[in-house]
């Protein structure tokens, strides 16, 4: 029975559903309350002094969003998780719950904008300093820790170039300095990547990808201790308030079910497509982890299960003109940012450069990065063909 219970299975569709408590309802229910209420005074002032594990109010605790706790920390083998209302809420109160006028965070290059944006736009003026590390080197991590080092926030994979950072390596180099370490990971999703498995100290997602799957709930989730976790309780969650509600929490779920699923056909698709896409005349190259050409392949074998449908290519032409009508051609893809719904997507970063007071992003510009749903990838290959044609 414990192997069951350990099982990714009795995770997605089982693990704190405790259905004899709501009418044997197998979808739990959504307990769209803000206040809850005391019996006595004795079960009032126990529930206060220990909020974190009581139900006295939504912004804190909820039983919906409680459900959606355990099981997602449970998928990154931590002890405890919250929920926040986006994934920059989730990463911005992991960050600033540790961090005090006069520490420094040292980040791995290219990070995802808005975490740039937190660590050089808005730490700086609570007296926080910031340094951008080449992730994959592990000696200029080493060489950039400094003496006020509070923090070594990773993404591995980032999500432009997939660059990869050795988990196991910086966890052992950031535990010597007593340092924390964060990781956004997004990308794979606890399907795909255990980062706590390789001593990671805390684990963020932008829940609105992968785990939430249907693009049509905003949610992070941070992981970790329940030392750390508490942390962020007390400061984040109840002073700052950026929670989901429990009507989101109920629809995550639901997303959780088919997460697996989801993911495997999304990998089984793009490992396909960007064999197709590799060979192509028109294509310089693809950027994508589980490929055998990826210069950090051998990392992600280790570190990761597979890679999901999100990856990039760079085409042969640099002609924005061109790189405009390719994009205009395609029939299937959809414009948009993020990742992990049903639908396949496309990012041209050249449509983000050269907007006033936006400083463009640091890629070339030909890179396109593409987000392959649950079509059938046979279906999205033709499109693919077809909008490439415009380069002959």
């Amino acid at each position: 029975m414990d192997d069951i219970k350990n099982s990714l299975s009795y995770t997605l569709n089982h693990l704190g559903e405790e259905r004899s408590k709501y009418y044997n309802a197998v979808s739990p229910p959504i307990i769209q309350t803000s206040n809850f209420c005391f019996e006595s005074f004795d079960e009032f002032k126990n529930a206060i002094s220990n909020e974190s594990d009581s139900h006295i109010y939504t912004r804190g605790n909820n039983p919906t969003v409680e459900i959606l706790r355990k099981k997602v920390a449970a998928l990154e083998k931590t002890e405890d998780c919250l929920v926040f209302a986006s994934g920059s809420g989730a990463i911005s109160s992991t960050i600033l719950s540790f961090l005090k006028s006069g520490d420094h965070i040292l980040c791995v290059n290219n990070p995802y904008n808005w975490t740039k944006v937190l660590l050089t736009e808005i730490l700086p003026n609570f007296g926080i300093a910031y340094d951008f590390v080449d992730g994959s080197n592990l000696g200029a991590i080493r060489a950039a820790i400094k003496e006020n080092t509070k923090m070594l926030y990773l993404e591995s994979p980032n999500t432009a170039t997939f660059a990869l950072q050795d988990l196991e390596a910086c966890a052992e180099i950031a535990k010597a300095k007593g340092i924390i370490t964060a990781i956004d990971n997004s990308y794979c999703s606890p399907i795909f990547q255990n980062p706590h498995d390789f001593g990671i100290d805390l684990i963020i997602h932008s829940g609105t990808k992968y785990l939430n799957g249907h693009s049509d709930v905003v949610c992070g989730f941070v992981c970790g201790s329940k030392e750390l976790i508490a942390s962020i309780f007390h400061f984040a969650t109840m002073t700052l308030g950026n929670i989901i509600s429990p009507n989101e929490a109920a629809l995550i779920i639901r997303g959780l079910r088919t997460l697996e699923l989801r993911l495997e056909k999304s990998h089984g698709s793009a490992v396909k497509i960007v064999e197709y896409l590799k060979n192509h005349k028109h294509i310089e190259s693809v950027l994508y982890p589980w490929d055998k050409d990826f210069p950090q392949r051998e990392l992600a074998k280790k570190q990761m299960k597979g890679a999901g449908g999100l990856f990039s290519i760079l085409l042969k032409s640099t002609d924005l003109l061109q790189l405009e009508k390719f994009c205009a051609k395609l029939q299937t893809f959809l414009f948009a940012v993020s990742w992990g719904g049903h639908e396949s997507l496309i990012l041209p970063y050249c449509s983000l450069m050269n907007i006033p007071n936006h400083p463009d992003p640091n890629v070339p510009v030909n890179l396109i990065r593409i987000y392959i749903g649950l079509e059938d990838s046979d279906y999205l290959i033709h499109d693919l063909e077809n909008a490439l044609k415009i380069f002959d």
